[in-house]
């Protein structure tokens, strides 16, 4: 069993020891190493791993990924494969990438004290926590949560923060932990605990590596909520990460701003004017269409002589949006009308649509013609569309169909 250095000394970032056991790259499995004692933190509790090198016999190696296996090893697998010999015993020097670390230590602790200001003045329960490389989150056994309460989270968090309380280390037997208050005891797996605490504000059970007070958490931004099945996700940034997030954000905001030429306080009225106004923008254009589909169907029909009046249709220059309106509006504008449409605009498309209770099946005949080509579609007795395969001559198509109609 590896020998956890972080466990006692998270804010250490360089280490001797010696190979126990390693694997050279071969059948597409990656190089491995295996320490006496490692000071990096394999992935585990919702905490991503450590990154950073190794020095073994000269050779200095990037650590990618570090995994805990489940005989309680620490696997610290390589990028590249090593030219030196790694038998057991070989001294190494370890050193972990102090700015991920740094990263890590805010965040996971910066959890810790959001998830018990949400305890504290809501009574919402995390379940679980995730941390990835740009944001963290936590599931909350809630089915809820408000913008105030939000709001409310993130300000006592902070107020933590600002307080700058210790953070300090202990183990106890799990019986004396029983005892404690935990904000959550794990499951019965280990005799022995290794607990968290934020001076005077919470006590957890925890595996990860921690910052040694909470000022050195930064501050901790409250991001998005979204549901999930076991209740409610909340997304934040803590430290380094924040600030990054916020400047990302008020760039945004900036550069929005100047694009309506206004305060960047009037940013969300002046999205919600342009909305509205595209929304009618929108309204309008498709009352437009709608018109100029019903006149061109109405003089389409004008020009055909007869009872029974097929209409064939290819539109060069408009989608198949606008091909099964103009079928519909000339569907609709006589009786004994069959309206037999395509566009060539990609995607093409095709609509056959007759007078509703007409003698012809228009399903039947649209599968039928699309069959023949490679084509796919379907519908009804009175109306059918589907989809034109490229190549398709699609006047030919239609004037194949209309001649078995007349």
């Amino acid at each position: 069993m590896t020998k956890r250095l972080y466990y006692d000394q998270p804010g250490l970032l360089e280490f001797e020891s010696v190979v126990e056991d390693a694997a050279a790259a071969a059948g597409g499995a990656r190089p491995s190493l295996i320490l006496r004692e490692s000071a990096f933190y394999p992935t585990s509790g919702g905490q991503i791993h450590d990154v950073g090198w190794v020095t073994v016999g000269g050779e200095k190696l990037r650590v990618a990924e570090v995994v805990d296996a489940e005989d309680g090893r620490v696997v610290h697998y390589l990028e590249a494969p090593t030219k030196s010999a790694m038998v057991p015993g070989t001294p190494v020097r370890g050193e972990i990438d102090g700015a991920r670390r740094r990263d890590h230590m805010q965040q996971h602790t910066g959890q810790h004290v959001l998830s018990a200001a949400l305890i504290e003045l809501y009574q919402m329960a995390t379940v679980s926590f995730h941390m990835g490389d740009d944001y963290c989150s936590i599931d909350l056994s809630a089915p809820a949560i408000t913008a105030t309460q939000v709001a409310g989270a993130e300000k006592r968090a902070n107020e933590i923060v600002f307080e700058n309380r210790p953070v300090t280390i202990r183990y106890v037997r799990r019986d004396e932990a029983e005892k404690l208050g935990l904000r959550k005891l794990p499951p019965a797996e280990r005799d022995e605990l290794r607990l968290i605490e934020v001076a005077d504000f919470d006590l957890s059970a925890c595996g990860g590596t921690h910052v040694s007070a909470t000022g050195e958490i930064g501050a901790i931004l409250l991001r998005k909520t979204e549901k999930t099945r076991q209740g409610m996700r909340v997304e934040f940034v803590c430290g380094g990460r924040a600030v990054a997030a916020a400047r990302r954000d008020y760039s945004t905001l900036i550069e929005a701003a100047g694009l309506f030429s206004t305060k960047t306080s009037d940013v969300p009225e002046m999205i919600r004017k342009t909305f509205e106004e595209s929304k009618e923008l929108r309204r309008g254009r498709e009352e437009a269409l709608e018109e100029l589909a019903g006149a061109m169907a109405a003089a389409e029909i004008r020009g055909v002589a007869g009872d029974r009046k097929v209409i064939v249709r290819v539109f060069a220059d408009r989608d198949a949006a606008f091909a099964k309106l103009f079928a519909q509006k000339a569907a609709r504008a006589g009786s004994g009308v069959v309206a037999l449409v395509a566009s060539s605009v990609s995607p093409p498309g095709v609509v056959f649509a007759q007078t509703p209770g007409g003698a012809a099946d228009m399903g039947a005949m649209l599968k039928e013609a699309l069959t023949a080509v490679g084509g796919r579609g379907g519908g009804g007795r009175d109306f059918a569309q589907g989809g034109l395969p490229a190549g398709c001559d699609a006047e030919k198509l239609l004037r194949d169909v209309a001649a078995r109609i007349a």
